[in-house]
């Protein structure tokens, strides 16, 4: 059998699903991945993943972008031939769809996360909707990753309830992210890991922390991610470095690997609009670090509030500001027991193999 993975990064496939495609390989299936050429591109080709570059345009909506990458897509899939078509992020989800419906290639998309789109009542909202309802008529399954987003498309009619399925994310390597030995820090550290986007509620962090050192809290704040001042949602350079300039937060740039930042933490922050599961928090319970969180779907999925963290109110720095005063005032057993409780909490629901036999129970169910 041969399946073709498809994203919006190579970046994606190799943090995100590369234990997917081992299971598929194990299980004698020859695996194709398509996505943008960027700097984890070759790290896929030395992964024997028949890695195929395909231009896409991520910042927005362009008729011309999408319909080229619609024809790209038919293009590579006519070339590929794959038996099976996993669709990850919105414009392969849409546009790959579209690709593969047109070749008769059957397909599996995943609703990773809505981002602030199905937030708001304009046209970009209206046309994606639109979009999803016209692309949902023809995958074999839609995975969602978590209720309130399969919900969501259920309510508007986007999609026939019956051909979706909920994931846990990517799911998280328990065996990668492991807590370490329990040490509180003497100068409380606070850790923010996001791309520095408004969306993920870095000007809420920001502010919330300023609120912290107007009362006097000794704390490090920390703030670790690639800046997208590209992006039109992106925190601009100006902005940025204004905040190091003041010693409001300590940016500690961007890793391949956020493990010794997360295990040098007192407390992972996600202050975030909306999520589909997010990885950041996966990765902090993982590895047994308390949480403060916003109440929205995607991050209450992760956090139980007053068990393996705090929840605070979206967009509501003052809140957020009192979640994190709350964390950091806890004592270190309370602390200790929060990061304890996180990692059970991933064992038992959001383990990677959970969702690896989940996919492949569907890939079983593809006819021949």
């Amino acid at each position: 059998m041969r399946i073709a993975i498809v994203i919006n990064t190579s970046w994606n496939i190799y943090n995100f699903r590369m234990g997917l495609i081992k299971s598929m390989k194990d299980n004698g299936i020859e695996v194709f991945t398509v996505a943008p050429e960027d700097e984890y591109s070759q790290l896929l080709r030395e992964k024997n993943c028949n890695y195929t570059p395909v231009p896409m345009d991520n910042t927005g909506t362009n008729v011309l972008n999408d319909t080229l990458l619609t024809y790209r897509l038919y293009k590579i899939y006519k070339k590929i031939n794959p038996d099976l078509i996993l669709h990850f992020t919105i414009k392969p989800n849409i546009y790959g769809t579209a690709a593969a419906t047109m070749l008769g290639i059957p397909v599996i998309n995943n609703v990773s996360g809505l981002g602030t789109i199905f937030m708001k009542d304009n046209f970009v909202n209206k046309l994606a909707k639109m979009m999803y309802k016209w692309a949902f008529r023809y995958p074999k399954n839609v995975f969602f990753q978590n209720s309130d987003d399969r919900e969501l498309f259920v309510k508007k009619g986007l999609i026939k309830p019956e051909i979706t399925e909920l994931v846990p994310g990517s799911g998280i390597d328990l065996s990668h992210f492991i807590p370490k030995t329990f040490k509180k820090n003497k100068e409380f550290t606070f850790l923010l890991i996001s791309r520095l986007i408004y969306d993920k509620g870095i000007i809420e962090y920001v502010e919330a922390i300023k609120t912290l050192k107007s009362k006097g809290i000794q704390a490090k704040f920390q703030l670790l991610g690639a800046p997208d001042p590209s992006h039109k949602r992106g925190i601009t350079t100006k902005m940025l470095e204004q905040w190091i300039n003041s010693n409001i937060v300590e940016y500690l740039g961007t890793t391949d690997d956020v493990r010794q930042f997360i295990d040098q933490a007192d407390c992972i922050v996600l202050p975030s609009y909306r999520e589909g599961t997010p990885r950041t928090l996966l990765e902090a319970a993982s590895s047994g670090k308390p949480i403060v969180a916003t109440n929205v779907p995607g991050c209450n999925h992760v956090v139980e509030n007053n068990y393996n963290g705090f929840l605070c109110t979206v967009r509501d720095a003052e809140d957020l500001s009192g979640k994190m005063y709350d964390m950091l005032r806890l004592n270190e057993e309370a602390l200790q027991l929060m990061g304890e409780n996180g990692r059970k909490k991933v064992e038992s629901q959001f383990d990677e193999r959970f969702v690896v036999e989940k996919y492949l129970e569907s890939i079983r169910a593809i006819p021949a």
